[in-house]
């Protein structure tokens, strides 16, 4: 395989986490896209999100992710919004993509729990597990459209998951 693997999922997925371990077991470097985003920006994405809306963010995104899907053996842990725009979700088709999914009351308190949500990221979740619920309905079917491999992160540590991941791509190959 050469194609990179694309880690998609809601907040609190385990994405990145996924990613960092999933990279070893390959071979392979990973990438977070979020963090790439940022750097180039110079700003977090809430500072983005403040000065430019979600509109301005979702630009930055795409031109990330056009980006990255052109790289070869590479792992890329991508925001979980990524999947709203049908550029993004065509470009993902170029690489593996692979949900990563759980229960919205373990996304809820994992996003309570991590103290880069509230620093770096924007506050789309202030209406709870409800807000997350309603806005799993609108993503829920656009992850399931990009997939090729779904993991349930609830089940899974992220070792776990890694090597489920890495034995699929194993099987694929």
């Amino acid at each position: 395989m050469s194609r990179p693997v694309f880690l998609i999922g809601y907040r609190g997925a385990g994405k990145t986490e996924v990613a960092r371990q999933l990279g070893p077991l390959l071979g392979w470097p990973w990438l977070d896209a979020d963090t790439l985003l940022e750097e180039r920006a110079g700003r977090t994405i809430r500072q983005i999100f403040a000065d430019e809306g979600e509109p301005g963010f979702r630009a930055k995104e795409a031109a990330i992710i056009q980006e990255l899907s052109l790289l070869q053996d590479h792992i890329i842990a991508t925001g979980g919004g990524v999947i709203l725009r049908a550029d993004n979700r065509a470009a993902l088709k170029r690489g593996a993509v692979v949900w990563l999914h759980a229960p919205s009351e373990t996304l809820w308190q994992r996003m309570q729990a991590d103290a880069m949500t509230a620093e770096r990221r924007p506050n789309l979740a202030q209406g709870g597990i409800a807000e997350i619920e309603a806005m799993l309905r609108v993503r829920l079917p656009l992850y399931q459209e990009c997939q090729d491999f779904a993991v349930d992160t609830s089940v899974l540590a992220p070792g776990q998951a890694a090597t489920t991941i890495a034995e699929w791509l194993q099987r694929r190959d």
